[in-house]
This record gives C-alpha cells, sequence and structure tokens, in this order.
C-alpha cells in the first residue's frame, strides 16, 4: 500500500493539488501497479474534500475504487460521512495502539476506546464501508504495554476488520525488535492480516521492513521517495529491490516504471531526491572511477543486481579528474566516436584539467572537448604565453583587463578599459602589440555555445574568427567560464600568427 497522498503529504512543506493528487494516483494504480493507495486523511479541509472527490470518480470509472483507502478518525460517523460523501468505499480507522496514547492524549480507558472503535466499525459496515485499523504508536506499545495492544486485539478481531495495521508510528524500532515483535502478533493471531508501517527516524525504515516481510507479515506501507513525517517513510524503490533481491520475494509492481514515477512526485512535491538515494538518486548509476568502467567491460565485474535498466534508467560514466580511459571510451562509443590512442591521451588529459574545474564533466560536454583538442588550431608550439591577467567588472565603471604576456621569452604588461571584460583585454593585448610594432588581427565573429541543456555550470564553447595579412581563420577556446573560453581561443590564434 502506497502513502504518498496521505502520509507523503505530511511532509514539511509538501501540499498536493487535485490534478496532482489524481496525476500521482493514476501512476501508482496504473503505471507502477501498487496494490492500494491511500489518498488523505477525512475532515482536512474543503480543498482536500474536492481533490478525493475528483480520485474516487476516476477510479470508479476504472475499476479502482476498492483500491483507495482514506485515513479516518475514532469520531462516531463524521469520518464515515466524508468518506461516503467524497465517493470513497474504504477507511483506515486510525485507534490508539499503545497504552500512553489513549490514557495520555485521549484521557479514556482503554474499555471506553474500544467501545468507541466498536461503535464506528458498526456504523462503517451499514454504510457499506469496508475498515481497516491502523494501531497507532503501536512499536510503543507492543514495547511497552504488550498486554494493552493484546486487550485491543483481543476486542476486535471478531468485527469484520479487514487489516490491522501496525505503524512504527515514532520510528523507534530497529530489525532486530521489528522481527520480535511482528512475529509476536503474527503467532498469537494467524487468521489475521497485518499490515507493517514503517517511519524512517533512525534511518532504519527500510531494513525494518525486511524484517516484518520475514516475520511474515502480509502487508508493507511505502511512499514515493520516501516522503513522510519528520525523516519520512520507507522508500517504495528500496523496499521493492529488498524484497526482489534479499528476500526473494514477488510483487506486483513493475520496477521499469519506478524512476518516471519518483521524478513525477519529486516536482509535485518540490522535495528534490538526493543524488546518492539508493535506486532513484542521480548518480547511483554512474560510475566515477575509470577502474571500475574497465571492469564493467570486463564481464561486469562492479555491477550488482540492481541493474539500471531494472527501474528504467541506463549505467552513465562520468567524466573528471578520477576518470580514466575506460570511462571516456564508454562515453565515446554512446556518442559513435571512435579515436586512436593518441588522440585519446590527450583528451584524457584535457578532462582531468577540466575536471579540476568543475565537480563533473558530462556527455554532452564530450564533443565540444573532443573539438577543442583535436582542432587543427591546437598549437603545440606556443612562442606566446598568457603570464597572468586580471579582469574587474563594477556597476556604473567600465570593465578593466590587466595582462601580462611573454613573448619569446620577454614579459609584457598592460591595462585597458573596454566595453566588457573580454574587450579590456583585447585593447591590452592591443597595446603591447602596438607598443612593439607588432600587427594585430581583426576579430571577424565571435560565437559562443553551450552543450543542450541549458545548465548554469556547463562548459562554454568560444569560437572566434579571425582576418590576418588577408586570410580569415578560426581559433576556439573550452572552458566553465565564458570569457576564459574566449581568452583561450584568443592565445591560439596569437601562436597561430607566429607560424
Amino acid at each position: 500500500m502506497d502513502t504518498t497522498l496521505r502520509d507523503g503529504e505530511q511532509t514539511s512543506g509538501v501540499s498536493f493539488a487535485a490534478h496532482e493528487k489524481l496525476n500521482i494516483a493514476q501512476v501508482l494504480l496504473n503505471d507502477l501497479g501498487v496494490n492500494r493507495v491511500e489518498i488523505a486523511s477525512a475532515r482536512v479541509s474543503d480543498g482536500e474534500f474536492e481533490a478525493v472527490k475528483r480520485v474516487a470518480a476516476w477510479a470508479e470509472r476504472t475499476g479502482n475504487l476498492h483500491k483507495l483507502e482514506v485515513l479516518g478518525f475514532v469520531d462516531g460517523d463524521a469520518s464515515l460521512n466524508w468518506i461516503e460523501s467524497a465517493g470513497c468505499r474504504v477507511v483506515n480507522l486510525l485507534c490508539k495502539g499503545s497504552y500512553k496514547h489513549v490514557t495520555e492524549q485521549l484521557r479514556k480507558l482503554p474499555e471506553q476506546h474500544i467501545a468507541d472503535i466498536r461503535s464506528v466499525v458498526s456504523l462503517a459496515t451499514e454504510k457499506g464501508i469496508e475498515v481497516n485499523v491502523y494501531l497507532e504508536d503501536w512499536s510503543n506499545g507492543i514495547k511497552n504495554s504488550p498486554d494493552y495492544v493484546f486487550q485491543l486485539i483481543d476486542a476486535l478481531k471478531d468485527l469484520p476488520i479487514r487489516r490491522f495495521m501496525l505503524p512504527d508510528t515514532l520510528g523507534i524500532l530497529n530489525p532486530g525488535n521489528t522481527y520480535e515483535f511482528c512475529k509476536q502478533m503474527l503467532d498469537r493471531y494467524p487468521d489475521l492480516h497485518f499490515d507493517f508501517h514503517a517511519h524512517n527516524d533512525y534511518d532504519l525504515a527500510v531494513a525494518n521492513v525486511y524484517s516484518a516481510v520475514r516475520a511474515g507479515v502480509h502487508g508493507v506501507h511505502t511512499t514515493i521517495n520516501g516522503l513522510g513525517e519528520r525523516a519520512g517513510n520507507a522508500p517504495l524503490s528500496s523496499v521493492i529491490a529488498v524484497i526482489k533481491d534479499h528476500l526473494n520475494g514477488q510483487t506486483s509492481v513493475r520496477e521499469e516504471k519506478i524512476n518516471a514515477a519518483s521524478r513525477l512526485v519529486e516536482t509535485y512535491s518540490g522535495i528534490h531526491i538526493a543524488p546518492n538515494r539508493p535506486i532513484i538518486g542521480e548518480h547511483v548509476f554512474t560510475q566515477c572511477a575509470g577502474v571500475h568502467a574497465d571492469g564493467d567491460s570486463k564481464n561486469n565485474l562492479y555491477c550488482n543486481d540492481l541493474i539500471p535498466e531494472r527501474f528504467g534508467r541506463v549505467r552513465e560514466y562520468a567524466l573528471g579528474k578520477t576518470s580514466g580511459k575506460a570511462n571516456i571510451r564508454m562515453n565515446l562509443e554512446s556518442l559513435g566516436i571512435d579515436v586512436d590512442d593518441d588522440s585519446m591521451r590527450k583528451i584524457t588529459e584535457r578532462i582531468i584539467e577540466l575536471g579540476d574545474k568543475k565537480e563533473m564533466v558530462t556527455t554532452e560536454d564530450l564533443p565540444y572537448i573532443i573539438s577543442d583538442v583535436l582542432h587543427h588550431d591546437t598549437m603545440t608550439d606556443q612562442r606566446i604565453r598568457i603570464l597572468n591577467y586580471s579582469l574587474s567588472l563594477a556597476q556604473g565603471l567600465r570593465p578593466v583587463a590587466t595582462i601580462k604576456i611573454e613573448i619569446d621569452g620577454e614579459a609584457y604588461q598592460e591595462s585597458a578599459c573596454g566595453d566588457g571584460q573580454y574587450d579590456a583585454f583585447v585593447r591590452a593585448l592591443r597595446k603591447i602589440y602596438s607598443d612593439l610594432g607588432r600587427p594585430f588581427p581583426m576579430l571577424t565573429n565571435y560565437s559562443v555555445s553551450i552543450p543542450p541543456g541549458g545548465r548554469t555550470d556547463a562548459f562554454v564553447q568560444t569560437i572566434i574568427s579571425w582576418n590576418y595579412a588577408g586570410v580569415d581563420f578560426k581559433t576556439r577556446g573550452l572552458d566553465a567560464d565564458q570569457t576564459e573560453a574566449a581568452i583561450k581561443a584568443t592565445l591560439k590564434m596569437l601562436n597561430k600568427i607566429e607560424q
């Protein structure tokens, strides 16, 4: 049972609009194939009521109404009337699963609370509403007041209750006592259907679900991306993988649809998925170290059962300062590019150099890097070098550049203002060349491009067209900074005319 639309919406700052709830419910049931969806809490707001009506109307048309569940309260017929008016037919009744909650929050005796629950179940039966029961704070209850828990179940077990749901409401359990407590419930009540509902306060939610399933529970609750109160709930993606790979269990969930569902909920919730989140994180199927890419090409030495294609994804090979030739070759092959060993060495050196400047070099950057490294305008013998430069930009003032260059072993320095930082840089260069009585080429065109995707951290390729002694030619520069890319293209030009 997935509770993204109810417990997941209790994540701080998350509120799904009606059309978003409908869209998520459709994806959960139609695409992912979860068995049940808890879509709301009763009596929350008028907006929630309209959203539930909209989802229920769709579910009734498509034969999914019995899969929708709404959290209700022990409040006579108030929650039941709300659920019935919204068009739903299943209530998850929130009861108190610990003696402390009954006596201190409700300020009632257990017998009084049991009588109230029995009354609501009777009313639900009259209305034709199916009942599941949440034992709120069950984990503390079974740990500190087991006699109360057994008293409650004994009083309810013969009623028309479909499922008894065991929440670790405050996320206090560990894999050891989760197994022990769930097994205790199953051994004592072998004919009842138990669900387990984990919270992630100690980052043990998935491990606790594993133990609960080992103990024999019949259902588990999840949310997409682990959304939920405080530290969240058990994420569907990890739970499904653990059930299949570690418990040899089968579910109806279609793994290849998980990634798309996660991205949809990420968009609607505004809660970003951590890049290292198992299964769904941006980087979890990206090999960074060159030795890993090399191993992948040798009978998948660095792969486990979490094959990215299972989850609608593909393996990627990061490019950066830790890249080796294997990483780069994998990316080149994906682009259909073949290069010789000498070119591969040059490309590898350039990627390592660029990787020191930004976190990751992407596959989209790669053609630009190849062009920069292998293009004919790359000079090996540099008679002219830039020793250092300073560029300043201030509001209301013209940009200023100060540069120091070396020509055939002699250093020269100049400063100049310009209409932009690069213009100031070129003007300072022109001063040096003018003082030396050397001709300076005319800049005839200037273009800037970045790899597709519009990322602000993308590499910038600058291509500058020049005319020198009646000859037109181009040079290019590549860098994470646009001005520096242009300066690199200019340095190539200076060395080119020297030849």
